[in-house]
């Protein structure tokens, strides 16, 4: 069990310092990812930056992905469609939560970037962290939109995923590093001391607090 988020980020970071001579960013996944994030970037020198996704839920069970949409020019979605069918979730479902969906990676990304753009990936090393995964749908979205914005590699960096998710993503992704692979996951939090949600102020305070893109982006 990891005592918070900060300290699961710390014990992440060792087995990412293979990646510090290959210009690294570190895309931290709000809200939960931002923590671990800033411990990972200060730890390797690299610059901090975010990467908005968001799940989408099914009915009567919001927890439960069956789906994921990305931030972009035009918005990356990602559907389920065995769970999808499985569930007998309606279409009109669907398209109104891509729209509210929508509305709230814009609402985020003007709370926590306001006019400032996103950190150029081209060529570089994108290091996607969040504080866990359970079932991966929103990390895989987050794969396809780093690869999107020029990133070289993408690699994902957890404290805590169960063995089938790391599968998954190691056939997405160029390589994932995760602290701890339990057998049965029955939800990240479980793994924390102190799981305390993070708040929209939470995030702007960690991204405000961390140096200057500029000083860092290009060493």
């Amino acid at each position: 069990m990891f005592p918070d988020r900060i300290s699961a980020g710390r014990l992440l970071a060792p087995l990412l310092e293979h990646l510090r001579d290959r210009d690294p960013v570190i895309l931290a996944l709000p809200r939960g990812g931002v923590p671990v994030g800033v411990a990972v970037a200060e730890a390797l020198g690299a610059p901090l930056d975010l990467i908005l996704v968001r799940k989408i839920g099914a009915p009567y069970q919001p927890e439960l992905a069956i789906g994921a949409i990305a931030e972009g020019r035009t918005p990356l979605m990602e559907l389920d469609a065995d769970a999808i069918a499985t569930l007998g979730v309606r279409p009109s479902y669907v398209e109104a939560e891509k729209v509210r969906q929508r509305r709230e990676l814009e609402r985020r990304r003007k709370a926590y970037r306001g006019s400032r753009p996103p950190l150029d990936l081209e060529g570089r090393t994108a290091i996607l962290v969040d504080d866990g995964i359970a079932t991966g749908a929103t990390m895989r979205v987050a794969i396809v939109a780093a690869r999107q914005r020029g990133a070289k590699a993408v690699v994902v960096a957890v404290p805590v995923a169960p063995p089938e998710a790391v599968a998954e993503l190691r056939a997405l992704a160029d390589e994932v590093v995760c602290v701890e692979t339990p057998r049965m996951l029955y939800g990240v939090g479980a793994h924390y001391a102190d799981f305390t949600q993070v708040s929209d102020e939470d995030v702007r305070d960690y991204l405000s607090a961390q140096p200057s893109p500029v000083q860092v982006e290009r060493r």
